[in-house]
């Protein structure tokens, strides 16, 4: 969108476009009314970051025809979150994606160059967190951030973490995922300089209570520097660490 606004400019520039007619070719750009859907081709432009689909509750149809209006107005990659492999699979046939099953995330077009200031780290408590590790993970990587996986160092083994130190030490965001009593957020917020992103998951026993526990023991950490975002949130976490992992002053 970003190029696509500085063509215009330009071509009013060197005059082979009248001011008047580069008004309404930018009155065109806001969204897009598709009758389920207003695509918000403006977003990428205002936040940098083109606009995501979320993937449930949508039809096949609805997300092909929100893609192709997407593709139509120049958007080349593009990320589709919380898909089933079913939806995935129809999609497919209209439309050529990569999918990835453990994160439930799609994507259309190739993965961009990392252009971010240094590491995002991806650490879980458990192997059971990786759906929504990988989410996160796979967000940040789309959005143009190099990212380590470090998975299964949770505090019930705590030489797990201590091992990837190194790791924890050298990272400029870390998103810290884990359900149960959710204590990986604040073990790792204690020994990194760095941001910690904290995602509670709805893994655990009936007193985690689908993830309120692990949210509300992230909430009242007793680390600086942590945040927490909603429980399952990887995509919210990965953007977040996105951002961050690009401010440049």
């Amino acid at each position: 969108m970003q190029e696509q606004v500085l063509k215009i400019l330009e071509q009013v520039k060197e005059g082979s476009l009248d001011p008047q007619q580069a008004l309404h070719q930018l009155k065109m750009q806001p969204f897009e009314d598709l009758g389920y859907a207003k695509v918000d081709h403006h977003r990428s432009l205002r936040q940098g970051i083109a606009e995501v689909i979320y993937g449930a509750g949508k039809t096949p149809e609805q997300i092909v025809g929100i893609c192709r209006a997407m593709q139509d107005r120049g958007q080349k990659n593009i990320l589709i979150t919380r898909l089933t492999a079913e939806t995935a699979a129809l999609i497919s046939e209209k439309q050529p994606l990569t999918y990835h099953a453990m994160g439930s995330v799609a994507i259309i077009g190739k993965m961009p160059e990392a252009d971010g200031i240094g590491q995002v780290v991806v650490a879980t408590g458990g192997t059971s967190d990786m759906p929504v590790a990988e989410e996160a993970a796979l967000t940040a990587e789309m959005l143009g951030n190099d990212v380590v996986r470090l998975y299964d160092v949770g505090v019930a083994g705590l030489h797990r973490l201590l091992a990837q130190l190194d790791i924890i030490m050298k990272a400029k965001v870390i998103i810290a995922i884990a359900g149960m009593e959710g204590a990986l957020a604040s073990v790792i917020g204690g020994l990194a300089d760095c941001p910690v992103i904290a995602v509670p998951t709805s893994i655990g026993y009936g007193a985690s209570f689908q993830g309120l526990a692990a949210l509300l023991s992230m909430l009242n950490s007793c680390s600086s520097g942590v945040s927490v975002v909603n429980i399952d949130n990887g995509f919210g976490a990965g953007y977040l660490a996105s951002m961050i992992n690009h401010m440049r002053c």
